[in-house]
C-alpha cells in the first residue's frame, strides 16, 4: 500500500514538471530513474509555491504595491510548517507533494535551510514588485532558483563543496533567463524585475515597459542584461563536471537549452512583448545529440588518460 501511494505521488510531481516546464522535464528524462523522480519532487514544491503567488496575481491592481497578500502569505507558512514536518518524518502522506518529499530524503540528503530560503523568496513575490539594484535583484534570484540548486546537489551527487556554489550560480543564470523571456508576461501584472537603476542608466522608461516599447535604448538594455546571464552560465559551466557521472549530461543539457533562450530572444530581435522565446523541438534533439556525443568523448579521453 504505501510503495503505491509513493509511486502515485511521484507521477503527480512528473505530471507538474511536464505541464509547468518542458525545458526542465526534458532534461530530467536523462537522469537515472531514482534522481529523476526526485528532481520531480523537488520541482513539484518549486511549482506549487509559485502558483500561490501567481493566484494572488490575478486579483491585484496595476499599481505600486499589491492586494491579497494575507492568503498567501498564509499559504507559504502552511508550506513551511508541511516541510518541517516532513523533514522529521511526520508529514501528510496523503498530499503527494509531502509524500514524495518523505521518500526522497530518505534516499538524499537535501538540505533544510535551502528549502525555506525558497520559500522566503517566493513570498518576496508578495511583498514588492521592482528591484532598484541588482544587488536586491540578486537577493531574490538566489532565494527562488539559486537554492534549487542546493536542493538538487545531493541527489545528482557531488565530488566536491565547490560543486554548491557552481550550482547557486547556475540557477541564477536560468532565473536571469526567465526574467529576460517573461518581461512582457510580468509588466502585464505590473511586476518588473529589471533592475530601475540599470533601466535609467539606458534611458528606458517605465512608462515604455508597459507600453511594450522596443526601441535601441531596450534592445541596449536587453543585451546588457544578456551579458550578465552569460556570464554566470559561464561560472556555472566548472561545477558541471563536479557532480556524478550519470547526472552531468542532464544537468549539462538542461542549461544549454535554457541558454539557447536568450539566442531566441536575440533572433526575435529584443520583442520579449509579443514573441515568447522558446526553443523548438528539433533544437532540442540537436543539442542531446551533441551534448552525448561530447559526453561520450570526454569519458573516452578519461579512461585514455587513466
Amino acid at each position: 500500500m504505501r510503495q503505491e501511494q509513493v509511486k502515485s505521488a511521484y507521477e503527480y510531481c512528473r505530471q507538474v514538471t511536464r505541464q509547468a516546464s518542458k525545458t526542465f522535464y526534458w532534461g530530467s528524462a536523462f537522469l537515472p530513474p531514482a534522481k529523476r523522480r526526485a528532481v520531480w519532487a523537488i520541482y513539484a514544491l518549486c511549482r506549487t509555491v509559485d502558483d500561490i503567488v501567481d493566484e494572488a496575481d490575478s486579483n491585484s491592481p496595476r499599481v505600486g504595491h499589491l492586494r491579497g497578500v494575507e492568503e498567501p502569505a498564509q499559504s507559504l507558512d502552511y508550506w513551511r510548517h508541511a516541510l518541517e514536518r516532513v523533514y522529521k518524518g511526520y508529514g501528510d502522506d496523503s498530499d503527494q507533494i509531502q509524500c514524495a518529499w518523505m521518500d526522497m530524503l530518505a534516499q538524499y540528503p537535501v538540505p533544510f535551510q535551502a528549502a525555506m530560503d525558497l520559500l522566503n523568496g517566493v513570498e518576496m513575490d508578495l511583498r514588492r514588485n521592482r528591484y532598484q539594484t541588482f544587488d536586491e535583484l540578486y537577493l531574490y534570484c538566489y532565494r527562488v532558483a539559486g537554492t534549487v540548486g542546493l536542493l538538487t546537489s545531493p541527489i545528482f551527487g557531488y565530488q566536491r563543496e565547490e560543486a554548491l556554489p557552481r550550482a547557486v550560480e547556475l540557477g541564477v543564470a536560468l532565473q536571469l533567463t526567465n526574467i529576460l523571456r517573461d518581461i512582457g508576461e510580468d509588466a502585464c501584472r505590473d511586476r518588473i524585475y529589471l533592475p530601475q537603476e540599470e533601466m535609467e542608466r539606458f534611458h528606458y522608461s517605465e512608462a515604455d515597459l508597459m507600453d511594450g516599447v522596443v526601441n535601441d535604448a531596450f534592445c541596449e538594455l536587453i543585451r546588457f542584461q544578456i551579458a550578465r546571464a552569460d556570464e554566470y552560465y559561464q561560472r556555472a559551466q566548472p561545477g558541471i563536471a563536479l557532480l556524478s557521472q550519470d547526472c552531468r549530461l542532464a544537468v549539462s543539457l538542461s542549461g544549454t537549452l535554457y541558454h539557447s533562450i536568450l539566442d531566441r530572444i536575440r533572433l526575435n530581435k529584443y520583442n520579449v512583448f509579443t514573441q515568447r522565446a522558446s526553443v523548438p523541438l528539433k533544437t532540442k534533439l540537436a543539442t542531446a545529440s551533441q551534448q552525448w556525443m561530447l559526453q561520450q568523448f570526454e569519458m573516452r579521453r578519461a579512461l585514455d588518460r587513466a
